[in-house]
């Protein structure tokens, strides 16, 4: 399997400075960071390490829900995920993620409200980017659409 790379250059102090982040694989985008801009409500055109990780963890989690479903004998019409991440001060000094909210509504065929609430736990769980996760709690909200 292959090795994705991305690639921040970073000037100044973690107050003043700020920096840029590459996604140096894909080559889709270079993206502006600051810690006062990450810290703050408003994002106001910048990402954050937060951010990049709600992006990767909703696609995966896509991905691996798609299979599951698949498995469980369901064909996927549509799945919207979308994934919360949250950054909060640490007890031990800094900040952690205090937790990721995932939340899915999806158009199925083949499986119920029950079927398609394992698939989703399930996926939870499997997802490579949930299993890389484990040291922050992460809750789930699945629904059907009609």
């Amino acid at each position: 399997m292959p090795t994705r790379s991305a690639r921040t250059a970073w000037n100044g102090s973690l107050e003043d400075g700020s920096g840029q982040v590459e996604l140096s694989s894909s080559k889709v985008g270079t993206y502006d960071v600051s810690f006062p801009k990450r810290a703050a409500e408003d994002a106001d055109g910048t990402t954050s390490p937060e951010e990049l990780i709600a992006a990767a963890h909703s696609a995966c989690y896509a991905m691996q829900l798609s299979a599951l479903i698949a498995e469980a004998g369901g064909t996927p019409q549509a799945l919207d995920v979308k994934a919360d991440v949250s950054l909060g001060p640490d007890s031990a000094g800094g900040f952690k993620l205090t937790g990721i909210t995932l939340t899915v509504r999806g158009e199925v065929d083949g499986l119920d409200a029950a079927g398609f609430e394992n698939a989703a736990q399930a996926a939870k769980a499997g997802c490579p980017v949930s299993k890389a996760l484990t040291g922050v709690e992460i809750t789930l909200d699945a629904a059907l659409e009609a």
